[in-house]
C-alpha cells in the first residue's frame, strides 16, 4: 500500500456512505458522477478492500466499509474539533465548550455553573444547544456535545452521568383556580381535570415518574395536550386548556398568569443529571467536570 489518501477520498467516501447513491453524493459534493466513482474506486485499490456492493439498481456498504464509516466519521468529527480549537487559541481564546441542556437547566443550574466556571477559567466559548435528552445523547457519542444536562437516570455505556440536582415536583393552575396552597390536599382533587404534560419523548424514565404520582393517587390522568416546551405548558393553564406538573426548577410565572404549589409530600423526585463521554479529550470539560 502506497498510503496516498488523502482527505477528500475520506469526504467522499463518506458522503456516498450517507447517501448510498453515487449520483446523490456527486451532487452534494459538486463533481461529476464518474469522478466519484473514479476516486472510490481509488480510495479501494489503496486500501485493498471492496467498500461498497454494487449493482444497477442499489449501493450498499460492505462490513468493511460500515466499519470504515462509523470509525472515519468520528475521526472527521474530532479533526473538525481541533481546527476549531486552533482558530480560537489564533482569536485569543483559550478554547470552546459546547453544551446540551434540557429547558430546567437553564433556569438556575447552567447561568451559575458557567459564572463560576469564566471566574477561573476566561476567554473559553461556550456553544449552548437547548436539546432534547435522546438527541443529547446522540451527539456525545458523535463528540458533537462536551456535556449535556438531561432528565435521566440511566446513559449507554459509553458514556458518564452524575446528578447533579433533585428536585420536587410542583402543581401549576390557573391563577385564578378555587384551589390553593391552603385547601390543596391531593392530586386526587383534579380526578377530572385535563392535564397538560411533557411528551414522553422529552424523557421516557421523567414521564414515567409522573404517571407513578397519579398511580399512587389512584387514577389515570385525563391528558389534553403533550409539548415538550415549559412556555407552552403555561400559556395553556393560563388560558384554561388544563392544568400541569412540572419540576420545581421551572416554577417560574415569567409573566404568565398562573400559580404553583409544591408537591413535597410526595416520594417520587425528579433529578438533573450531568452526562458525558468517557473517551472525550477537551481539556477544558476535564476543568468543568471538577467544578461540578
Amino acid at each position: 500500500m502506497s498510503y496516498q489518501i488523502e482527505l477528500r477520498h475520506i469526504k467522499y467516501f463518506l458522503a456516498v456512505a450517507e447517501e448510498l447513491h453515487f449520483r446523490k453524493a456527486a451532487e452534494k459534493l459538486f463533481i461529476s458522477q464518474p469522478g466519484l466513482s473514479t476516486q472510490i474506486k481509488h480510495l479501494e485499490d489503496e486500501l485493498g478492500v471492496v467498500l461498497f456492493e454494487r449493482n444497477n439498481r442499489n449501493v450498499s456498504l460492505t462490513k468493511a466499509g460500515l466499519y470504515l464509516k462509523e470509525e472515519l466519521s468520528l475521526q472527521l468529527k474530532g479533526l473538525s474539533n481541533i481546527f476549531t480549537n486552533a482558530k480560537l487559541l489564533h482569536q485569543g481564546k483559550k478554547g470552546e465548550l459546547r453544551i446540551g441542556y434540557v429547558g430546567s437547566a437553564m433556569q438556575d443550574v447552567i447561568p451559575n455553573l458557567l459564572l463560576n466556571f469564566e471566574k477561573k477559567h476566561p476567554n473559553i466559548l461556550f456553544d449552548l444547544k437547548e436539546l432534547d435528552n435522546q438527541k443529547q445523547i446522540e451527539d456525545l457519542l458523535s463528540f458533537s456535545l462536551d456535556v449535556g444536562f438531561v432528565r435521566l437516570e440511566r446513559v449507554p455505556r459509553a458514556l458518564e452521568i452524575k446528578t447533579i440536582l433533585k428536585e420536587c415536583f410542583c402543581l401549576v393552575l390557573p391563577e385564578n383556580h378555587s384551589i390553593n396552597k391552603e385547601n390543596f390536599k391531593s392530586l386526587a382533587q383534579f380526578k377530572e381535570a385535563p392535564f397538560i404534560l411533557f411528551n414522553s419523548k422529552y424523557s421516557t424514565s421523567y414521564y414515567e415518574k409522573v404517571m407513578q404520582i397519579f398511580d399512587d393517587c389512584g387514577f389515570t390522568p385525563i391528558v389534553s395536550h403533550n409539548t415538550i416546551h415549559s412556555d407552552s405548558i403555561y400559556k395553556l393553564v393560563e388560558n384554561n386548556f388544563g392544568i400541569s406538573i412540572v419540576p420545581k426548577s421551572l416554577a417560574q410565572k415569567r409573566g404568565y398568569k398562573i400559580k404553583f404549589i409544591e408537591l413535597d409530600m410526595l416520594p417520587q423526585k425528579t433529578t438533573l443529571s450531568v452526562i458525558w463521554n468517557k473517551k472525550n479529550g477537551n481539556l477544558i470539560l476535564n476543568d468543568f467536570l471538577r467544578l461540578l
